[in-house]
């Protein structure tokens, strides 16, 4: 007879002092990566061999692969629409949502392209996405300025329609240590899964399945000049990240007020800018709280933590609600 799933705990002493502290704070900063969304099953294309079909999908994220194949790169991207809005948002964002809808200077900077913040309710005015989103877009045209925030439509064009049933993400139910979310991702990437044997279709990041040539017609249109390509809001290789972005947390870090309190959510924080914003958050005053699978993926490693800041390991979806109870209350998906 199978066992019942042990679930590890949030240490009782630890838990006790982040709430009461938490509960103290007003200027928090939340730095989100993409654990955040692991227990919502969606599959990242970085790592894990990071193919799309036959493609390195990194290499599909670039101006120049637009500029080449906007058709192919529209297919990759609307097949990241796709998975993304099969995944729901988790605990964890809607509980970082209901955070900020209560904590009147809490901001959100989130390296997360996959819509699930905002799909939680995340208050617009609190959240800023330093890559990006897959659910954005915006006009190539030199001449034209436009851009569309938060466009849902699945396929956003008929001719990006997923013909094939794409694998569901599938979220981790009740698995605080994060390997049923891992191995959901991994279930997701992997480019030979299939369901042949069940007579299930496969997904249409196989590059067996047959996806047809578009041409530029076939692609989404400016509605505003009517001949430029629109393209993925995103921040692709080589590309600045979003200025607006940037100043926006700039000048609210530089306020003469201390910050409180950082929490660290799915992310090592290794690159800049995001690595420069622990260091910033510390010399205004913050502490730091870190969720993440491992210790050693804390901001500057295991070493990277002081006294006085916590570390809360597991997955964020069962994590964040628990650690944000005492503010928020009891989170229902």
């Amino acid at each position: 007879m199978a066992s019942a799933v042990k679930l590890p705990m949030v240490p009782a002493a630890d838990l006790e002092s982040f709430s009461a502290y938490l509960r103290s704070s007003n200027r928090i900063l939340a730095l989100l990566g993409a654990g955040l969304s692991a227990s919502s099953g969606l599959p990242t294309f970085r790592g894990a061999g990071g193919l799309w079909r036959s493609h390195d999908a990194m290499s599909l994220a670039t101006p120049e692969a637009f500029d080449d194949n906007p058709g192919l790169v529209w297919q990759f991207y609307s097949h990241r629409r796709h998975m993304a809005l099969q995944a729901k948002p988790n605990k964890a964002h809607l509980a970082l949502a209901e955070l900020a809808i209560r904590k009147g200077g809490f901001l959100t900077l989130s390296q997360n392209v996959d819509g699930l913040s905002q799909r939680a309710g995340h208050p617009q005015s609190k959240l800023h996405l330093l890559h990006g989103s897959l659910f954005d877009v915006k006009c190539t045209s030199f001449y034209c300025n436009y851009t569309e925030q938060n466009n849902f439509t699945d396929p956003i064009v008929p001719a990006l329609a997923i013909t094939s049933r794409d694998r569901d993400p599938t979220p981790s139910d009740g698995d605080l240590n994060g390997t049923g979310a891992i191995r959901s991702h991994d279930r997701a990437m992997d480019q030979g899964y299939s369901n042949r044997q069940s007579g299930e279709e496969t997904d249409s990041s196989d590059e067996k399945t047959v996806i047809p040539e578009l041409n530029a017609h076939d692609l989404p249109h400016c509605p505003k000049c009517g001949d430029g390509l629109l393209r993925p809001g995103v921040v692709w290789f080589g590309e600045m990240l979003p200025e607006k972005t940037i100043v926006a947390v700039d000048d609210w870090i530089k306020k003469p007020e201390p910050i409180d309190l950082m929490l660290v959510i799915g992310t090592s924080a290794k690159v800049f800018p995001a690595a420069g914003y622990v260091d910033r958050a510390r010399a205004k005053g913050a502490r730091i709280a870190v969720v993440n699978m491992d210790r050693a993926h804390a901001p500057g490693g295991e070493q990277g933590l002081m006294d006085e800041d916590w570390f809360f390991e597991g997955d964020a979806g069962i994590v964040i609600p628990e650690i944000l109870k005492s503010v928020i209350g009891d989170i229902d998906e």
